[in-house]
């Protein structure tokens, strides 16, 4: 089962949350989540865990524990597919500048001028 984990503290390790989640069980993979320009932790992450009632029982404890000064956002994370999501970008439409509506601003010439192209 996929679990996230929100909430964390800025200076907890990947590591650091390994530990918290061993306790539950046998872990298939613990990833923290950075910022990739910095690499630093963006204050949540994703942890896999082999079995199920394992997973649960960490989530059921660990939701709204207080770590390090922080309360623990803990739950199933659920998978959506790729060809489902919505494209990153968030639809800029750059213009050019030739005016008229080709998108964007810049350019953007009076609708009474008359271009020779």
């Amino acid at each position: 089962m996929n679990i996230f984990v929100g909430n964390l503290n800025y200076n907890l390790t990947q590591d650091d949350l390994r530990e918290i989640f061993e306790e539950y069980g046998e872990l298939d993979s613990v990833k923290l989540i950075t910022d990739k320009f910095t690499g630093k932790s963006k204050g949540f992450g994703f942890v896999e865990m082999a079995n199920e009632e394992e997973a649960k029982k960490a989530i059921e404890e660990l939701n709204g524990a207080e770590l390090e000064g922080r309360t623990m956002v803990v739950n199933e994370s659920i998978d959506k597919p790729r060809e489902n999501r919505r494209p990153a970008g968030g639809g800029f439409r750059g213009g050019n500048n030739r005016g008229g509506n080709s998108g964007g601003g810049y350019g953007r010439r009076d609708n009474n001028y008359r271009s020779n192209y």
